[in-house]
């Protein structure tokens, strides 16, 4: 007869309601059973002082350690207790184990990759920063403690306009971005939370559901479903968990009632995912922890496409508000314990069959995607975005920011090693040869091009081609298989060496509407750009925390790199708000509203212009050009000048400043075409330059400051950040 022991945290059985419940059930299924608590366990004796139910009451008895332990306590309450129980582990079966919290139960599953799709992509919120920028992107959010329970703590945070409308429960409250911010602070400081974009599902009255799905494992230790059923929240609420309100339904009717047509496929599929995911955490937890699961309460709801989406996956849940319900985890719950003890040593073998498994599939090794991005401009911000989606599926190698010359290739081929799953590298190149050696040290089997433009073209006689021809040695030095992703609304792109090519070749664009991956609607906001693509099929609204159109095409390289590549589109939408790389459109907002745009790294006309189009473009007041010396324009310097003065002169600049050898040809042209000759200057000293600032900024200017690093310009961005703070 198996011998079953129930441990707990608390003393008496009778202030656990269940106890009874597995005491007679294991009555009725031939098992003997009792309670305990940790400090009553003698390992010298290999005793128990338990409590077994007799005669309709609680009697203390010595009992024998048992065949199976069935773990009951809360965690955090047992962790006190944590050599005791490890001590019990090495002994005896425990029934079930801790798949951790919900932050780590979706990095596990998002790792595995099998059911990465159906998590809703979360961050852990580190700062109030990381917090707006979220919002930014996804507008409703929900906000929540990382190991909250029971629907405890929850915030659906929305921005509407202005201001900000925060939901607990069936309370809204209005917040100003900065009372948010305190608000955001107060509970950082407080405890550890969550953020994620808000995914609702919403029966046709209005009221916002989900379903449980609840699934343990029976006597033949095999998954069952136990039950499926929805959650409604009542109306006004979006929580549908019961312990806040919410009320249960019979599942049938209630997808007959809103699915109608689609309610039989909908329940397969629910029945399917809920035994295929109990499943597949079962693995995980052998292959990580040499441990079983045998009971999870999946949370999950379906959004307007009817895509399914996991919202939390629970760990020994709450029992169905049914009592046949709760006698049927019961039964389950006595029935398995009762196949551990009797087969513990299969399940064993088992484990260690999974880890070798395990094993062996990791020394399978996939191709690893070996990225090379080049181009005019773009590089190192296309790069960034493309590591940051990756990351959120893989172990991704990213170069340094503008770590692009052979000798850093050179040392990124030593420092790549098994573990990483994939490779992001900036090629960058001034002469002839360059990225042909880039190649040669590490040969990649995807490649970009952001563009062909002007930078360096001194170097190439003034000739746009033969920057091109140097660009096509990527495409001659990669994985002639490989696939190469072009910018089809550059102009220049066209001289690229394509011809022999027989990898693939996929475009990007915005204007050009034969563009493979092309995106639209694009608009500036507060704080960065909008625009849309369709992905799998779907149209997604997108955001990217950086301004200005030409960033959107480096987004859309990433993006299209990372669907190439499997990624969903969720984990795209979310590695697109990524760690922007210092001074490149940097905004520094001061006091008396001057705002200042750091764009000072790189110089070269098609750069220029672009920054041009975001001060324009973000500028309230009096917008104030700031433009240092290009390099290696060669021959082509003087009139690439004159082009920029003209350009300035068409777009609402009130103030150009220039600064550097020769640069006055940018404001002598933009006179010549009508620009108000009282308002440019030019500078050869940093100091007259800075002197000239304090006299002329206003309250509300916005100041852009663009010039390479060379010219030091960043030196005009700190001068206007100590003066104006």
């Amino acid at each position: 007869m198996t011998l079953i022991g129930m441990l707990h945290h608390r003393k008496d059985p009778k202030t656990v309601i269940k106890s009874y419940a597995y005491a007679a059930v294991a009555k009725a299924e031939g098992a003997r059973f009792f309670y305990f608590s940790p400090k009553t366990v003698n390992f010298t004796n290999n005793s128990i002082r338990g409590q077994v139910y007799e005669n309709g009451k609680w009697v203390e008895r010595i009992m024998p350690f048992p065949d199976v332990i069935y773990n009951a306590g809360s965690p955090e309450k047992l962790a006190q207790y944590k050599g005791i129980i490890q001590k019990l582990k090495e002994k005896i079966p425990f029934t079930t184990h801790s798949i951790g919290n919900k932050w780590n139960i979706s990095e596990r599953l998002r790792e595995a990759g099998e059911f990465s799709n159906y998590l809703i992509p979360s961050e852990i919120v580190k700062n109030t920063e990381e917090f707006f920028k979220f919002m930014d992107a996804f507008n409703t959010v929900v906000f929540k403690p990382i190991d909250g329970r029971k629907g405890k703590g929850i915030y659906f945070i929305s921005k509407e306009n202005d201001y900000y409308l925060v939901k607990k429960d069936t309370n809204t409250d209005r917040y100003s971005r900065q009372k948010l911010n305190e608000f955001i602070q107060s509970k950082l400081s407080a405890g550890t939370f969550i953020i994620q974009p808000y995914i609702r599902s919403i029966t046709k009255s209005g009221q916002v559901y989900d379903f449980r799905l609840h699934v343990q494992k029976n006597g033949e230790g095999k998954w069952v479903i136990t039950t499926i059923y929805p959650r409604v929240a009542p109306m006004g609420s979006i929580i549908p968990n019961i312990n806040n309100g919410g009320f249960t339904n019979y599942l049938d009717p209630f997808l007959q009632q809103e699915f109608k047509d689609d309610a039989y496929n909908i329940r397969r599929t629910l029945e399917h995912f809920s035994l295929s995911l109990a499943n597949h955490l079962d693995e995980l937890q052998m292959i990580k922890y040499g441990e079983v699961i045998d009971e999870i309460g999946v949370d999950v709801g379906l959004d307007e496409n009817l895509k399914l989406w996991i919202y939390e996956v629970n760990w020994r849940p709450g029992c169905p508000p049914a009592f046949y319900l709760e006698m049927d985890v019961v039964i389950n719950g006595i029935r398995y314990a009762m196949y551990l003890a009797k087969n513990n040593k299969q399940i064993k073998e088992r484990i260690k069959e999974l880890k070798l498994q395990s094993i062996r599939d990791k020394n399978k090794k996939r191709d690893l995607p070996i990225i090379a991005v080049t181009g005019s401009a773009g590089k190192t911000t296309t790069k960034a975005f493309l590591s940051s989606i990756l990351s959120k599926k893989w172990n991704t190698f990213s170069s340094k920011d503008y770590w692009n010359t052979t000798e850093h290739t050179k040392k990124h081929a030593l420092e790549i090693n098994d573990s990483h799953e994939a490779v992001v590298l900036e090629y960058g190149m001034a002469y002839p040869g360059v990225i042909t050696e880039h190649c040669s040290i590490i040969k990649p089997n995807i490649s970009i091009v952001t563009n062909v433009g002007l930078a360096h073209v001194g170097n190439f006689d003034g000739d746009v081609r033969k920057v091109a021809k140097a660009k096509s040695e990527l495409i001659h030095g990669m994985d002639q298989k490989g696939v190469l992703f072009i910018n089809l609304d550059d102009p220049n792109s066209k001289y690229l060496e394509t011809d022999r090519f027989k990898g693939r070749i996929i475009t990007t664009g915005i204007k050009s509407s034969p563009a493979d991956y092309r995106a639209y609607d694009v608009k500036y906001t507060d704080n960065g750009m909008e625009f849309k693509m369709k992905l799998q099929g779907q149209e997604i609204d997108l955001f990217i925390p950086i301004f200005g159109e030409h960033h959107v095409y480096n987004a859309i390289n990433a993006i299209a790199v990372a669907d190439y590549l499997g990624l969903s589109p969720m984990e795209i939408k979310l590695g697109l708000l990524f760690r922007k790389p210092p001074r490149r459109l940097t905004i520094y907002r001061c006091k008396d509203n001057i705002t200042v745009i750091d764009d000072t790294v790189h110089s070269h006309p098609q750069g220029v212009k672009a920054a041009i189009d975001v001060l324009c473009n973000i500028g309230n007041k009096r917008k104030v050009a700031i433009i240092g010396q290009m390099r290696e324009l060669g021959d082509l310097r003087d009139d690439e000048y004159r082009k920029l003065g003209n350009y300035i002169c068409e777009k609402d600049i009130d103030i150009l400043i220039t600064y550097g050898y020769k640069t006055e040809e940018i404001g002598k042209q933009a006179e010549r075409k009508g620009f108000p000759k009282q308002n440019i200057y030019h500078f050869t000293d940093k100091e007259a330059l800075h002197e000239l600032l304090l006299k002329i900024i206003k309250r509300g200017d916005t100041i852009l400051v663009k010039g390479a690093s060379k010219t030091n310009m960043f030196d005009t961005v700190k001068f206007l950040d100590q003066t104006f703070g």
